[in-house]
């Protein structure tokens, strides 16, 4: 299915589900009987399982059907039927409505080592007969003492107090109900949970359930050969990157079109969000093998070269470079940088600098190096935080490697659309540097590596041509300065913007059809 409509099932259904299991643990009055929830509670998988295994129920086997509803359709389970991974999404839901200006999620590596570290331990433990563990960390248990422990007193508290306004008016339908609290030491582990899930949910999405929680990882092992799944269709995906934005799971690739099916939810959020559609859930196919390479098509040809280009950090450029004139004397004009450069998602330099922790992460993730601890940019304060050193390199036009990584929000998520129209600087030219004035020499590096051509060649002398800057066009990436041959100063350098801006999209000619002298 293609239709954005799964999202709204999903969410119409999870929603149910929600407020069944609340009202579950809240109704004080038991209005419903205790064998209203039969159907759905044979469904919770932990439940299910120690019923079937340890106390030797033969029919309680709901666990049983999760395993298969896994094997044919992923892990439908954590987002229909479990309640904690549904209450995740609510918080993670009021998470993103904090943070407007763009969404916390993005591509993330898995923590393996730790998510099956955790379920060996839980499944170890319960070989040898205690269940402790599993049951400490079962979502149904949990979501069960977090509504026990700190949503029912809430709802008795409300009630106690509409008892006694209406008893004022001689209305009895609603009484008074004692509230009898636990034992202080009963409230530390809900508490703990409570801190955790809710935290992770907050600032993660469901990475409690992908690192954490023993189910979520069991299944997540079964979804991998799952009958249906997310997939991408190759053809229409454009690698926009909001698929990615609005994964809770943070296991979309867009940039290599790939899931990673064992930490996926089937939330059916990027079929949602995906404008061009290029997104989907259905059957699995195979993948076929390229027989002709002729006919390979060229945006994949296209990414291949980009990727290529991104591990080599700027490899093409530096063998560039070897082409361009050398010049014969030293440029004597400094370069005058106002404010240094701080990196796209970043937003600007006080937010950035007020944010970042200087964890080098960013720097290391960088594939061209541009990143470069701070000394005296930023100030005292800004000592070792990143920033955009363009004497050490560029900023990759199709890279978001910062962004995806930054653990603080010093640098946002930032879809790949929005970098290449977020200015973080502008170019400043200095003709009397540029070895074109100075040497009569012809160059063009500055231009030749400018991806929006907002460093273009006009008319100078003679036949000689000289750059000049669009600085509406112009993203501040650096590839002009790093290209730029002249030393100790280059004669092309981008001035920092103090808070990020919007620059207007270059413009693209269209190839006109010439005709054909030849009739055939």
């Amino acid at each position: 299915m293609k239709s954005s409509a799964l999202k709204h099932i999903r969410t119409v259904f999870a929603v149910l589900v929600l407020l069944l299991f609340t009202f579950l643990f809240v109704d004080f009055r038991g209005s419903l009987g205790d064998k209203a929830f039969g159907p759905i509670l044979y469904l919770q998988f932990v439940p299910s399982f120690l019923k079937f295994v340890i106390a030797g129920v033969a029919a309680s086997t709901g666990f049983i059907i999760i395993l298969i509803l896994t094997l044919l359709t992923g892990r439908t389970y954590c987002s229909f039927l479990c309640p904690l991974g549904i209450l995740q999404d609510v918080i993670s839901r009021v998470g993103g409505l904090v943070k407007r200006r763009f969404r916390k999620y993005g591509y993330k590596k898995p923590y393996t080592i730790l998510r099956y570290f955790i379920l060996v331990v839980t499944a170890g433990i319960l070989a040898i007969g205690g269940v402790y563990v599993l049951t400490i960390l079962d979502p149904y248990s949990t979501f069960g003492r977090l509504m026990t422990y700190f949503v029912q007193p809430v709802v008795l508290f409300i009630n106690n107090i509409l008892a006694g306004i209406l008893g004022k008016f001689d209305i009895y339908s609603v009484y008074r109900v004692d509230i009898k609290p636990y034992e202080l030491a009963a409230y530390i582990i809900p508490a703990a949970f409570l801190f955790l899930t809710g935290l992770l949910a907050f600032r993660y999405g469901r990475l409690y359930c992908n690192t954490v929680c023993p189910v979520g990882t069991l299944l997540g092992l079964l979804s991998k050969v799952s009958l249906f799944r997310i997939r991408f269709e190759e053809d229409k995906c454009s690698r926009c990157g909001r698929c990615a934005m609005s994964c809770k799971s943070s296991c979309i690739d867009f940039l290599n079109k790939s899931v990673d099916l064992s930490r996926c939810v089937n939330c059916f959020n990027c079929i949602d969000a995906c404008k061009e559609k290029g997104m989907s859930y259905g059957l699995v196919r195979l993948k076929r093998k390229q027989t002709n390479p002729e006919k390979t098509d060229s945006s994949r040809r296209g990414f291949i070269a980009g990727s290529l280009v991104l591990l080599a950090g700027g490899s093409q450029l530096l063998k560039a470079q070897d082409t361009t004139p050398s010049p014969t004397r030293e440029s004597t004009v400094r370069e005058d940088r106002l404010y240094p450069v701080s990196p796209p998602g970043s937003s600007g330099i006080e937010m950035f600098t007020s944010r970042c922790t200087a964890c080098t992460l960013c720097v290391n993730a960088c594939p061209t190096n541009v990143l470069q601890p701070s000394v005296n940019q930023y100030g005292f304060a800004g000592i070792m935080q990143p920033r955009m050193d363009f004497h050490s390199g560029f900023c990759n036009y199709d890279c978001t490697r910062c962004t995806d990584v930054c653990p603080t929000g010093a640098i946002m998520p930032l879809m790949l659309e929005a970098k290449k129209l977020t200015q973080i600087g502008k170019a400043v030219f200095i003709k009397e540097n540029c070895i074109v004035h100075t040497e009569k020499t012809a160059c063009g590096a500055c231009s030749e590596h400018c991806p929006t051509k907002a460093c273009h060649m006009v008319p100078y002398e003679g036949r000689l041509v000289i750059p000049e800057v669009k600085d509406e066009i112009c993203i501040g990436c650096g590839a002009c300065e790093y290209a730029c041959p002249t030393r100790p100063f280059r004669a092309i350098f981008v001035d920092g913007n103090p808070i990020h801006e919007a620059a207007s999209k270059p413009e693209t000619e269209e190839l006109k059809e010439v005709p054909s002298e030849f009739p055939f």
